[in-house]
Formats: structure tokens, C-alpha cells, sequence
């Protein structure tokens, strides 16, 4: 596996102030606004962004934590029994704007599960898309765009990029890889 990182702690946490300023400044205080992480790297970031958000904003936004295992389209090839987490979500999402939070897009296809598991729990005025690390369009398989984005950083479809959180166990960076060819 050949690793190359792209983003070191200061730059994660460089890119989560971004994300952060740029919700707040684009909702604004008093807002309905609400923060929903994608079960894990998601959750993980979500709220990392709503402690940076309270320093920016009295009013900080509610976090909530939705998990997509059954609503992904391929989670009967996932495993034969798929663990599913809990969706935590304190709060109704009834005319609320959703701020979806993400580690990674690539496909689109998470999100598209992730929006879809939101609507069984209420009808939000509107989701609007958060993503630390983005693959670009170029393997979109699903028109889907991020609102708001910490870096945009084009791979090929042998590289993956993995986002490593101290909340897994890892020194906070994110990383390309590439499958070394046998």
C-alpha cells in the first residue's frame, strides 16, 4: 500500500474551521439549523465542526447522528449479517435546514442513502452537504455536490482517500493510498 498524506492535524483542523465558518456565515444566527454526521467519520467530524461553530456562534446548532447501513443499495453484499448502529436524532428535522456531514465523497451513493434515512424521520426545509475531503466529479455516479468542502483532491480509482480521527485511535491526518498491484 503506498500512502501519501494530504492533510496533517493542523490541516484537518484547519479545514473544519473553514467548513465552520462558512456554515455560519451562509445560515447566520437564529437559523433552524441542524448538524447530522453520517455514522462514523461523520459523526466524528459533525461534531468537531459544532464545537468550532460555538466559538463562532452563540446559538450553536443541535448534533444529531444518522447511520445508513440499511439504506445503502448494497449492504445485502456488505456482509451476511450487517451491523447497523444507532441513528441519533434529539430533535424533529421538520423545517430545519440539515447540514449533512461526511469524511469523504466519491460516488455520492452514502449520501444518497444518508438523505434517505433523513426523510424517514421528518421533512427538513433543506440538506445541504458538508464534506472534509472530496474526490471530484470525475467518478460521481450520482449528482450529488457538497455545499461545503475543507479541499477537492482528484484520484484514480485505485486510490482511495482515508481520513484518520483521533476519535478512532489515529493521529488526526487524511491520507491518498493506492493499491500496490500484485
Amino acid at each position: 500500500m503506498k500512502k501519501r498524506t494530504i492533510l496533517d492535524a493542523k490541516g484537518v483542523s484547519e479545514h473544519i474551521r473553514k467548513i465552520a465558518e462558512q456554515i455560519t456565515h451562509e445560515n447566520g444566527p437564529g437559523q433552524a439549523v441542524v448538524l447530522v454526521g453520517i455514522r462514523t467519520g461523520g459523526a466524528f467530524l459533525a461534531a468537531r465542526l459544532q464545537k468550532v461553530m460555538a466559538e463562532l456562534n452563540p446559538f450553536p446548532p443541535p448534533l444529531g447522528i444518522v447511520d445508513i447501513t440499511l439504506y445503502r443499495d448494497d449492504w445485502t453484499r456488505m456482509a451476511p449479517t450487517p451491523v447497523v448502529g444507532k441513528t441519533e436524532l434529539p430533535f424533529s428535522l421538520d423545517d430545519k435546514v440539515v447540514i449533512l456531514v461526511d469524511d469523504v465523497l466519491f460516488t455520492g451513493r452514502t449520501v444518497r442513502a444518508a438523505m434517505d434515512a433523513l426523510i424517514d424521520y421528518g421533512r427538513p426545509r433543506k440538506i445541504e452537504l458538508a464534506i472534509l475531503a472530496d474526490r471530484g466529479d470525475d467518478y460521481r455516479e450520482l449528482p450529488i455536490k457538497a455545499n461545503y468542502v475543507g479541499g477537492v483532491w482528484g484520484t484514480s480509482p485505485e486510490q482511495t482517500i482515508n481520513v484518520y480521527l483521533e476519535e478512532e485511535g489515529f493521529d488526526d491526518h487524511v491520507a491518498i493510498e493506492t493499491q500496490k498491484a500484485s
